[in-house]
């Protein structure tokens, strides 16, 4: 007999199973479609210009264009019905068992917690949810938000306008901001539609009773899930026995048992080693102060697992939560410190994210390096983060930073500062778990940005003897943090051995390896097809098709960024026209799954294809034009590489965290909370209020460029999930 738990797991597990089936059935289906509709229009334009050349009666002519029109609006009346059924199916949802339907997604439920069909569909959510009008029902009164709001974007524009020597005093200013007052005063009057109301009333009744529901069992965990974007809900025990498995397996861990917070011995030391650092002039009055820790916010880290449900037995990821411990901002800054230096130095075997890889693979396939016996190699290394033995990661990182430093500094900072910080960051890595105090005592804190840097500096010196072997070999070599790809001609048995060796290298690095002509690595799926490099995005088997729901409490230009994204990052990753196609397909499904208008998808997918010159794929397998995009959107460099460009500028002599930051007074950043019911038209009369006092053709205040920065009301994900202890362990 299965026991309550074990059942809602098992049935939890077989909807999600067979909901990802029923979606990729058909994403398929609507792909042979639409490749059978290309195929038909191709032929007939083949056929209209063969025509053409030989000179055929116009009435013939008018007869191919005719049935042409024809087929195309058969084809496209395969599509159509599909999405209108999938829009009228949302309107019935609450009359379906939520099992028997496609959702974008459904929560990772191990336990027999007999949710309503409404608690189901908010939980299908996701953890980036926020209810409507959540100031409507907020014990806050509106008038207290709506002066909150004034009283921080007056502090912003009054700054803006001392950086420019304007008074903020005089009777015309005060008059100006009476406007400005009376602006928000306005906008408790905004008329919301009955209809939205009473979604948004029911949507926070729903959430309260949850939140009910989770107090009253104790027993019970709500957490996110590592890699995805669902809620996890799980007995609390099992939580507990995973933890204390890690801890076990990786002895990483130690208890420290007189059972005293080490908050204020860990505040000492890092006090200690800052006025060190300032007496030794290797930090300016002005970084000291920014490094010092804030009292007032100081707690002792804590420790909790993300689920990994795509792998068997759900293990946990841990992670150190420390964003208020006292040495956290050093850990940034020697991370900030230390990372351009190691990126400028392994560029070449450092690869920055799944577009880097393939950038890299169509360079490597270019230069004629693929050919038909060419295999691709995944490494993965175990528990990278926490297996790093502490002493050989900090010698690791003194022989680094040794041969990569000019007269021994990096920037202001000599080797032995460096190394001062590194041990006090390692020796501060404690936290509190389960009522008890805790010191890492191997590897580095998972949540701790300085773990990243020291663990691939050791890693780095790791695999120096797979990288001569690539280059003697002509095998490309690329690693993200503790994900390896590879390529080789030799046979299985050769690689093998080298990657034997490496296994075998150190005690405290183990690896597990693929191989294959067709590898996943990252989310890109490489294959090699006779000789030719094809890449496509790879969905894992636990990937749902969700994004942030249209119904969501956001502002609007989220949503019409969501569409763009996908479809840049498919035009980027796929190699080939019908791979792009097959994506536009999967995102199209995904965005009315998550409730987004058939017409906005419509709108949005030709913006894409408009301001990236690309029309013509829109409606065709056009192979050329294709790859026109392809290689464009390629090769534009991303935000974040855009970054790691600036940083890596003369990073030894002239790091950019050493460097004071410039406030750009010609930037604007007035913040506000968006919440529909309110706020929604507010940013069209901030510019216009600012425009008209301040910003006139003649006012020197044209010049300085406004960027509204907007804040949401609390997600689902802060309503549902408590994995912080009480504040009292935490600053004992």
């Amino acid at each position: 007999m299965l026991d309550k738990d074990r059942r809602a797991s098992l049935i939890s597990s077989c909807s999600k199973t067979i909901t990802q089936y029923k979606f990729d059935l058909m994403a398929s289906n609507l792909d042979v479609i639409q490749s059978t509709r290309y195929g038909h229009e191709e032929s007939l334009q083949n056929l209209q210009n063969q025509l053409s050349e030989s000179n055929a009666n116009d009435l013939l002519k008018q007869a191919i264009e005719d049935r042409r029109q024809a087929m195309t609006n058969r084809s496209a009346d395969g599509i159509k019905p599909t999405k209108k059924r999938s829009h009228r199916r949302r309107r019935r949802r609450s009359e379906i068992s939520i099992y028997k339907q496609i959702t974008a997604s459904t929560p990772f439920i191990q336990v027999d917690l007999k949710l309503t069909s409404a608690q189901m569909s908010m939980s299908m959510n996701g953890f980036k949810y926020v209810v409507p009008y959540q100031s409507q029902c907020s014990p806050k009164p509106i008038e207290r938000i709506l002066t909150d709001q004034y009283e921080n974007t007056s502090f912003i524009v009054k700054n803006c306008l001392q950086d420019h020597r304007m008074s903020i005093n005089n009777e015309r200013s005060e008059m100006i901001f009476a406007q400005l007052r009376y602006v928000f005063k306005g906008l408790k009057s905004h008329k919301v539609p009955k209809k939205l109301t009473k979604r948004a009333q029911k949507e926070y009744q729903v959430v309260r009773s949850i939140r009910r529901l989770l107090r009253q069992r104790p027993d019970i965990v709500v957490r996110r899930t590592d890699k995805n974007k669902v809620f996890y809900i799980g007995k609390a025990a099992d939580f507990d026995r995973k933890a204390e498995e890690f801890m076990l397996k990786t002895e990483a861990y130690a208890e420290i048992t007189s059972g005293i917070c080490p908050l204020a011995e860990n505040l000492k030391s890092v006090k200690v080693l800052l006025d060190y650092l300032l007496k030794k002039k290797a930090l300016t009055r002005q970084l000291y102060n920014q490094l010092c820790p804030k009292e007032g916010q100081l707690e002792l880290g804590h420790f909790h697992g993300l689920p990994k449900p795509h792998k068997p037995g759900t293990p946990i990821r841990p992670i150190i939560a420390s964003m208020h411990a006292p040495a956290t901002l050093i850990s940034k800054f020697l991370n900030d410190l230390l990372a351009p230096v190691y990126l400028q130095v392994t560029r070449d075997y450092t690869l920055i994210n799944d577009i880097d890889v393939v950038r890299r693979l169509e360079e490597y396939a270019a230069n004629g390096y693929i050919t038909p016996t060419t295999k691709f190699i995944t490494i993965d290394v175990e528990n990278l983060y926490t297996m790093i033995p502490r002493q050989g990661a900090l010698c690791a990182l003194a022989r680094f930073c040794m041969k990569h430093s000019k007269q021994g500094k990096i920037g202001t900072l000599a080797l032995d500062h460096i190394m001062k910080m590194a041990r006090l960051i390692l020796d501060t890595n404690c936290f509190a778990y389960n009522n008890k105090y805790y010191r890492q005592i191997r590897g580095g804190a998972m949540g701790s940005a300085f773990t990243q840097v020291l663990a691939n500096i050791y890693m780095f010196e790791w695999e120096q003897d797979l990288i001569e072997h690539q280059q003697l070999h002509h095998g490309m070599y690329g690693r993200y943090i503790d994900d390896i790809f590879m390529t080789t001609d030799q046979s299985i048995e050769e690689i093998n051995i080298e990657l034997e060796k490496a296994n075998n290298k150190d005690i405290n690095i183990k690896i597990s390896t693929s191989i294959n002509t067709s590898v996943h690595f990252l989310d890109v799926t490489v294959s090699n097809e006779s000789g030719h490099l094809r890449t496509s995005i790879y969905h894992k088997p636990t990937t749902e098709p969700y994004v942030l729901p249209y119904t969501s409490d956001h502002p609007r230009h989220i949503y019409r960024n969501i569409p763009y994204a996908a479809l840049l990052r498919a035009a980027r990753i796929c190699s080939t026209v019908e791979d792009f196609h097959s994506e536009c397909i999967r995102t199209d499904m995904s965005l009315l799954l998550n409730k987004y208008p058939p017409r906005f998808i419509t709108e949005q997918f030709q913006r894409f294809f408009q301001l990236n010159d690309a029309i013509s794929i829109s409606s065709q397998l056009n192979k050329d034009a294709y790859q026109r995009l392809h290689q464009t959107s390629l090769h534009q460099s991303t935000r974040r590489e855009k970054k790691l460009n600036i940083m890596m500028y003369n990073p030894i002599e002239n790091p950019l965290v050493l460097q004071p930051k410039v406030w750009n007074k010609e930037v604007m950043y007035p913040r506000y909370l968006f919440d529909s019911s309110i706020t929604k038209v507010y940013s069209n009369q901030f510019y216009n209020w600012w425009k008209h006092y301040y910003a006139f053709p003649t006012s020197p205040l044209q010049q300085v460029k406004v960027i509204l920065v907007t804040t949401t009301n609390p997600t689902l994900d802060q309503f549902f999930i408590h994995k912080k202890p009480p504040r009292t362990i935490l600053r004992k």
